[in-house]
């Protein structure tokens, strides 16, 4: 994806930038459309009994937005690689690369609690309060962001080449990652819920997140629930309640 860029620099990141935002919103459109249908199909699978559908639009005006700056972290991350201004990073085998993303994405989650409970401040929630308004998250919320918002939470993938030797494929790999856990996790329904997604597997659900967003305090974290443990921030009725809901099988309907 990233050969026969053109040669000056300048003109080489904005090839790469527009690159990674029209695939990313290509992703952003297309997985929330599949993921509505399924949604659509299965409404005893909704975890809140409102509904924050009728925030569709303006949630995806926002969201285009918001992608100048998502796209903006990965496209500096792969740029400033290619200009040797990081770590040399590792060439591209498979197992080396399967260790690399587990890093990779244990490192994110880390990056995401912290920023994120920072948002939560004083000082920074004046930024972070947009992605708030959607009480009820949809599969649309999840960029729904402020520029500063975005930059904030997205900016491990601008800043982890300079510290990890991770290979342009793998960074890319994350960020493909994180999208399809951002959808999921915002999507407002339940499919994942179930022993796997509570103590002691470190793994969570959409409903950690959804919990997240109907009381404000809790569930910080992006991939697994470690860090709102320690810190005494995971929702008090979390573990309960994904053993209650179980794993709802849709395959039947599909």
């Amino acid at each position: 994806m990233l050969s026969n860029l053109p040669q000056h620099p300048a003109l080489e990141f904005l090839a790469i930038y527009g690159m990674v935002y029209v695939v990313t919103a290509v992703l952003y459109f297309a997985v929330g459309t599949v993921i509505s249908r399924i949604n659509a199909r299965h409404p005893g699978n909704r975890i809140q009994q409102r509904s924050g559908d009728h925030r569709r639009n303006q949630e995806t005006r926002q969201s285009l937005r918001s992608l100048l700056a998502t796209s903006f972290c990965l496209a500096f991350g792969l740029f400033a690689q290619r200009q040797g201004w990081t770590i040399t990073p590792w060439a591209f085998e498979f197992w080396p690369s399967v260790f690399m993303l587990i890093v990779s994405v244990i490192l994110y989650d880390a990056w995401f609690y912290f920023v994120h409970r920072l948002q939560h401040s004083r000082l920074l929630f004046r930024w972070h309060a947009l992605h708030h308004k959607s009480l009820a998250p949809t599969v649309w919320t999840n960029y729904h962001d402020s520029i500063p918002d975005a930059l904030g939470q997205q900016g491990y993938f601008a800043v982890a080449p300079f510290f990890l030797p991770i290979p342009p494929e793998v960074l890319i790999a994350h960020r493909i990652i994180d999208h399809f856990n951002g959808m999921l996790g915002h999507c407002g329904f339940e499919y994942l819920a179930g022993r796997a997604a509570c103590w002691p597997s470190p793994l969570v659900c959409t409903t950690f997140h959804d919990q997240h967003h109907s009381g404000f305090r809790y569930n910080y974290a992006n991939h697994f629930s470690i860090w709102d443990r320690i810190f005494g921030t995971l929702h008090p009725d979390y573990d309960r309640k994904v053993v209650a809901i179980g794993a709802p099988r849709v395959t039947e309907d599909i």
